[in-house]
């Protein structure tokens, strides 16, 4: 498949900023049962909210370049009950409002005059949290199964799509949370070991999908693809000498020796060094450490991504193969 970068940026901006709410509500929420000390920095949560806020919007603006007509994109949640992509469309902006509201009940204060006034689980904040955590979590699947359920694309039809697509999320946004200059000293160590486990396991899961993958053959040929079964058929032509839609869309270009270096770029700057950066931040690394752990890992995760959709081998390519 031909990757286009607004689908990258979307996927990787929207999942660090899902990743970024997570971990701000998992504070909230595990200071309530005792498990972590709140934060001493007032509004903690409200621009944690915000700046996963942004990173969603940000994700959002970057999904309307790819669109042939943006004024019509609306009509994209028609098709919600069949449609793994109507329902991230609906899902996305869901996201945000929560988002938006969790923000503001904790910059209004909303849990004096309306909760328990102890952090009571049935308190706004935590009401919107929990909205906003399953939200996440929904839109985590959405954005899987769209190329997840595609079995024509074999490399993206297996639910280690949809569970890489999870783990690098999360991977990334408690990443970020280290990296802002929001908590203290303590919390940015648990953040950094939380980023450090979520970053392993999207290791270990992206190493399984692309050994998966490595392993696939194809069920077409050039004989099933034009249906001539005779043993020898060299392409020679595609019928026309220019581009078209087919050979556009559906092929990135590239040799397979470049596809093959983006993929040591990634497995580097998407796993390995962020997960030794963030290893020495936790051993008392400066702060800079997780800063730099979150820049090299989207990085990383951008052209994990170009890889990702770069890897899918459309079936029409048997097809189109040359061109006179």
């Amino acid at each position: 498949m031909n990757p286009k970068f607004s689908v990258i940026l979307l996927t990787t901006l929207i999942g660090a900023g899902q990743g970024l709410f997570i971990a701000v509500f998992a504070v909230e929420l595990g200071a309530h049962f005792g498990l972590v000390t709140p934060p001493i920095i007032p509004w903690f949560y409200f621009y944690g909210a915000l700046l996963s806020l942004g990173f969603t919007f940000a994700g959002l603006v970057a999904s309307i370049f790819h669109l042939g007509r943006p004024s019509r994109a609306w009509r994209s949640a028609s098709q919600w009950r069949t449609s793994w992509l109507s329902r991230e469309v609906i899902v996305l902006p869901a996201f945000m409002a929560v988002t938006a509201l969790y923000a503001a009940a904790h910059f209004l204060n909303w849990n004096g005059p309306y909760g328990s006034g102890e952090g009571g689980i049935t308190d706004p904040t935590m009401l919107l949290g929990f909205a906003g955590f399953a939200l996440a979590m929904i839109l985590y699947l959405c954005t899987g199964m769209v190329y997840a359920c595609l079995p024509f694309l074999r490399e993206w039809a297996t639910p280690l799509t949809v569970v890489n697509f999870t783990l690098l999320g999360l991977a990334s946004g408690f990443a970020l949370a280290a990296a802002a200059t929001l908590a203290r000293p303590p919390l940015v160590r648990v953040y950094a070991a939380c980023a450090l486990a979520f970053t392993i396991a999207g290791l270990l899961g992206r190493l399984a999908a692309l050994a998966r993958n490595a392993r696939l053959r194809p069920k077409s040929t050039i004989q099933t693809a034009i249906g001539i079964k005779h043993p020898r058929i060299a392409q020679k032509s595609q019928g026309f000498t220019g581009e078209s839609f087919n050979t556009r869309e559906f092929f990135h270009g590239r040799t397979i020796a470049f596809v093959r270096s983006v993929k040591w770029v990634f497995l580097l700057a998407g796993f390995v060094v962020p997960a030794v950066l963030l290893a020495l931040a936790l051993a008392g690394a400066p702060k800079a450490t997780v800063v730099a752990a979150f820049v090299v890992q989207f990085a990383g995760l951008v052209a994990e991504r170009w890889h990702f959709f770069a890897q899918a081998n459309h079936p029409q390519n048997l097809y189109y193969q040359a061109v006179a």
